[in-house]
Parts: C-alpha cells; sequence; structure tokens
C-alpha cells in the first residue's frame, strides 16, 4: 500500500523541518511513503525547504486568498489519488500533531477496519488549548453530534487518516475548512471512522486561520449552519419549522379556549399572531421537504462524480511536481 503525507504550509520555512524530525521512515503495513505539501501562496522559503526535506510532491495553490484551509486540502487530496495512493494522511505544517503517531493513526485503515481515521485531542481537558477553544472546540463537536447522531470526541482535528475510497466518496463544499464536513458526508455515506487518543505538541504560533475567538464564532457558525442545510435541510428546516409553529398552535389553541368559553371577543390577537407563526411554520416545513429533495439529487449527483473520480484516478501514476489551481 502506498501512503502519502501531505501538510498544507502558508510560511513554514521554521516549523516544516520540525514536523519531519519525528516522521516515521517505515509502516507496518505500508510499502511506500511519499511526501506532498500544499503551498498557500507562502512567501517564505517553504518550498526550497520542503524540497530539501525530501518532499516528493509541491502543489502550488495560486491566487489572492490564502489560509483557506478546505481549498488546500482538496487540492491535495485530487493530487494525492492521481499518484496512485492508497491512504493520504492529513496533518499540518506548524508541528501542532505528532508526527510518530502517524503509523497508530493508519494502522485501522490498514487492518480494514475503519476508512476514516481522527486523531482526538481530548480538547475539552488539553491545557495547552485556552478556555475559550476548549469550550468552541466541545461545542463544535455537540453540535456535530447533534447532526449526525454519532459520537465526535474531536471533531475539528485536522490529524486525519483516509483511505482511498474514503477520499473517492467524500466531496468537500466548503473552502474555509474541510473536518466537519468531511465527518458529516462520512456519516451520510455510511463510512467508518475511528478514533485515536494523541497528545498535540506544543504550540509554535498563533493559528492564522483563526485570528481571534469571534473570527472563530463568525466562521464557524456559518460553515456549521452552511454544512447542516446542504446535508440535513429537512432536519435543520423541520427544528426551525418547530420554532414558530408550536407557538402558533399554542396561541391558535389559546384563543379556541376562551371563544368555546364565550369570551373570544377579546384573545383576537392571539389569532393573528398564531396564525402568522403557523403560516411561517408550514412554509418552512415545505422548504425542509424541497430542500430533502435536493439534497437526494445531490447525492445521486456525487455517485457520478465518485465514478469519475474512479476512472481519472486509475490512471498512470505521475510524480512530476503539479500546480493546481482553483478558484475559491
Amino acid at each position: 500500500m502506498k501512503l502519502i503525507i501531505q501538510i498544507p504550509c502558508y510560511n513554514e520555512e521554521t516549523t516544516l523541518p520540525l514536523v519531519f524530525e519525528r516522521m516515521p521512515a517505515s509502516i507496518p503495513g505500508i510499502s511506500k511513503i511519499e511526501f506532498q505539501i500544499i503551498d498557500d501562496g507562502s512567501t517564505d522559503r517553504t518550498v526550497e525547504v520542503a524540497r530539501s526535506l525530501g518532499v516528493q510532491h509541491i502543489v502550488r495553490i495560486p491566487g489572492r486568498n490564502r489560509r483557506w484551509l478546505g481549498r488546500a486540502f482538496k487540492a491535495g487530496v485530487d493530487n494525492a489519488l492521481k499518484n496512485g495512493a492508497d491512504i493520504v494522511v492529513n496533518t499540518d505544517g506548524d508541528n501542532q500533531y505528532p508526527s510518530e503517531k502517524i503509523p497508530l493513526l493508519v494502522a485501522p485503515i490498514v487492518d480494514g477496519a475503519v476508512d476514516i481515521v481522527i486523531g482526538d485531542r481530548d480538547p475539552g481537558s488539553f491545557a495547552e488549548f485556552s478556555l475559550t477553544k476548549r469550550l468552541f472546540q466541545r461545542l463544535g463537536s455537540k453540535t456535530v453530534e447533534l447532526l449526525t447522531g454519532e459520537q465526535v470526541p474531536d471533531a475539528v482535528s485536522g490529524f486525519r487518516a483516509y483511505s482511498r475510497d474514503a477520499l473517492l466518496r467524500i466531496h468537500p463544499i466548503t473552502n474555509y475548512t474541510y473536518t466537519v464536513d468531511t465527518l458529516m458526508q462520512a456519516h451520510q455515506k455510511g463510512i467508518d471512522v475511528g478514533w485515536v487518543p494523541i497528545t498535540p505538541n506544543r504550540k509554535t504560533r498563533e493559528s492564522r486561520l483563526i485570528p481571534n475567538a469571534l473570527h472563530k464564532v463568525r466562521k464557524s457558525g456559518l460553515t456549521i449552519v452552511r454544512l447542516a442545510t446542504v446535508h440535513s435541510p429537512f432536519r435543520m428546516f423541520a427544528a426551525i419549522s418547530a420554532l414558530f409553529a408550536l407557538p402558533g398552535l399554542f396561541l391558535l389553541g389559546r384563543f379556541l379556549w376562551f371563544y368555546l368559553a364565550g369570551a373570544g371577543d377579546g384573545h383576537v390577537q392571539s389569532v393573528v399572531i398564531g396564525g402568522v407563526l403557523l403560516i411561517i411554520g408550514v412554509q418552512t416545513f415545505v422548504l425542509g421537504i424541497l430542500g430533502d429533495l435536493l439534497a437526494v439529487n445531490r447525492r445521486l449527483i456525487e455517485d457520478v462524480l465518485t465514478r469519475l473520480r474512479r476512472v481519472e484516478s486509475s490512471g498512470s501514476a505521475t510524480h512530476e511536481d503539479e500546480s493546481i489551481r482553483r478558484r475559491a
């Protein structure tokens, strides 16, 4: 089996050598290990350092927008599949994840137990994380658990291993990040996910993807709402519908109670407000039905896309450096 370890990078010339210090030279069940960086417009010597470290594949993402982790992940996956990867491990260029744990991450996939393995940092109790970050990490995981109905200890961990089959079937739709998106798609498509405990390395720098807590709340909130609308539209709109319809029914029932008691004249407001709320609730529920029908159509299109990707990736692999141009 061929493993490609991919590392999204943005100005990581000082930390990239640290990532490779404890990188495994061999892994049981893996016959070939190759490395790939996704250069998201670095202005330092990241690419030169990567070449000196023996990185075989350099994926460049030109353009003005930087630090789009989801876009970098998709570009890296496409190139890894074209180069014949059976397993792809994703880690970070800032050395926050323990490279020596990659064999632990890959083992369940090699054994055929699961198709995706995620490193669980236990974010709720990890002392290196600030209180705000721990709360947000836990909130994000609980939200994904609510949407998928499965236990998700660390939804946004970027230390992951994917089988080739999983990557062919998953089609991330967000450019900002890919972590939650791929989890939700794995749940929908019946792809088995496993978790292994890890201890992150000490922080080498502040996050470039998340400059502050307010930015994280805004971006993460919008991303989760969008993903919920795309992947679980009926559940999403049904919940919103209930927020309007149930109070509307209560107010209409209240008016009916007084009306039957002969005192309905003074409670017309309940009819008006209750009727408006009920209409909004019904319309929102209909949107959920329409969204669910569109989601079915999207899944059929994804099945066709998966078949096309299988055909494309089955061609002869090349190991030349590749520049992948994408629009945000």
